[in-house]
C-alpha cells in the first residue's frame, strides 16, 4: 500500500493513532497534520498522516509545545524532502558518470584503501602466502 494514499476517514485514523476525532480536527486547524479532502471536503488520512499524528502524540506526551510540534515536523518534512532530492541527484550523477567515455573506475583494496583502475583494467590479486602457527606450539 502507497504510504501517501489517503485511505482513512477521521474516525478510523483517530483509532490508528490513539487520539480523539476532534484532536484531529484541532491538529488539521493549527496546520500539524494536513489531511487531504474528498470532493465532498471530508478528510482522508493517509499511513504518513496517521505517523505524523504519533509522533505529535509522543511530542507532545514530552511537554512540547504545540508551536514547538509544529516546527519540528515542518524541519523533518523539510529533511525528508532534501534526503530525496539528495537520492534523486545521485541517482542522476551517477548515470551521468556511466555514460561519459573514459570514466574511472575504483576497487576497494585489502585495508579499504581506494584504488582507481583504467576501464578495462582489472586489480592486482595479492598472491602472497601467508602461514600462521601459535606461538603455543
Amino acid at each position: 500500500m502507497n504510504e501517501d494514499a489517503p485511505v482513512f476517514a477521521i474516525a478510523m485514523a483517530a483509532e490508528l493513532a490513539g487520539m480523539h476525532p476532534q484532536t484531529l480536527r484541532q491538529y488539521d486547524r493549527l496546520g500539524l497534520v494536513s489531511p487531504r479532502r474528498t470532493s465532498g471536503q471530508s478528510r482522508r488520512y493517509s499511513m504518513r498522516d496517521v505517523a505524523q499524528l504519533r509522533e505529535v502524540a509522543r511530542l507532545g506526551g514530552e511537554g512540547v509545545s504545540l508551536e514547538g510540534i509544529r516546527r519540528v515536523l515542518e524541519l523533518e518534512n523539510h529533511v525528508a524532502a532534501l534526503q530525496l532530492r539528495v537520492r534523486e541527484l545521485e541517482s542522476a550523477l551517477a548515470d551521468e558518470l556511466l555514460k561519459r567515455s573514459g570514466r574511472r573506475i575504483f576497487a576497494a583494496g585489502e585495508s579499504g584503501d581506494v584504488i582507481s583502475l583504467i576501464a578495462g583494467t582489472r586489480a592486482r590479486k595479492n598472491t602472497q602466502l601467508v602461514v600462521w602457527r601459535p606461538q603455543n606450539q
